[in-house]
């Protein structure tokens, strides 16, 4: 048998160790949104290259594009969606129709747009929604949201419903500063816990420490919220190749150190898989938020 064999059956069968953990007590996958205060931090790029990371793994997971700014994940991806999570909700087709398979067996849920709409719903019409989301959440490990940058309400509303809120920044002050502002606004919305951090294109792990204890130094003090580290993911020329091929940065390039730093997040994910049961899931949660 090979290296490369072994492992694989290794992933395999902790994820199928995992998912026996969690189907007694908790149908719901694990759900993270990944959020930035601003554009041109990376943000769309960790939340694709995150989610084969953790399908690298034997983990089911569905990425949902939920940038209503400026959805592309699928661009990422080389995907091509004729229809999206807003045809969905307005009833012409079901999120089995939409749904794509993606680079390394990612289920791909394309642009959504139109969420807006849930409050609109009728309440057959929600409960026809919920039932395709629950089946969604119970199919699946980890659901991993690319929610857009910037502190709309739509932004807010889902970040507030995740078991995780994932912020994506840089080092640049002005990232900082927005990332800052997105945290405080979670805050504000009673999002008081598991708010991590994960410092995107550093040049070392000296900056990459430097740039998390500044921003969680200032929200413990200002906000008596702790931030979490999640890691970092150092500057590498391969991304940028990796965008350009349409292809995610872990599949394009697996032995660059952009590949080693996100595969190091997805091991800390997939370590923590087992969590408390939830009464509510994800959707359910973001349905309450839009009524």
């Amino acid at each position: 048998m090979t290296l490369h064999t072994s492992r694989k059956t290794l992933h395999e069968d902790q994820a199928a160790a995992l998912r026996a953990l969690v189907s007694g007590g908790r149908p719901q996958a694990t759900t993270i949104a990944v959020t930035s205060g601003k554009g041109g931090v990376g943000k769309s790029n960790v939340a694709v290259n995150l989610a084969v990371a953790l399908a690298e793994r034997g983990l089911k997971v569905c990425l949902l594009d939920l940038d209503l700014g400026l959805a592309n994940a699928d661009l990422l991806m080389n995907l091509h969606s004729a229809r999206n999570l807003g045809h969905v909700i307005e009833g012409d087709v079901s999120l089995e129709d939409i749904m794509q398979e993606g680079p390394g067996g990612v289920h791909v849920i394309p642009g959504a747009s139109g969420l807006a709409r849930l409050a609109d719903l009728s309440e057959f019409e929600r409960q026809r929604l919920m039932q395709q989301f629950r089946n969604l959440e119970a199919e699946h490990d980890f659901l991993i949201m690319d929610l857009g940058a910037g502190i709309s309400n739509n932004v807010l509303s889902f970040a507030c419903a995740a078991d995780t809120v994932l912020v994506v920044t840089s080092p640049e002050p002005t990232a900082l500063a927005d990332a800052y502002s997105t945290i405080k606004l979670l805050v504000y919305r009673n999002r008081a816990s598991d708010i991590e951090l994960v410092v995107n294109m550093v040049e070392s792990n000296k900056e990459a420490k430097a740039t998390y204890e500044r921003l969680a130094g200032v929200a413990s003090r200002f906000l008596k919220l702790p931030v979490t580290s999640a890691g970092y993911i150092l500057t590498d020329d391969a991304v940028t190749l990796a965008v350009r091929a349409r292809m995610p940065f872990v599949l394009h390039a697996p032995r660059c150190h952009a590949s080693a730093c996100i595969r190091a997040l997805a091991r800390r994910y997939a370590r923590n898989v087992e969590t408390p049961a939830r009464e509510v899931g994800f959707f359910r949660r973001v349905a309450q938020l839009f009524m």
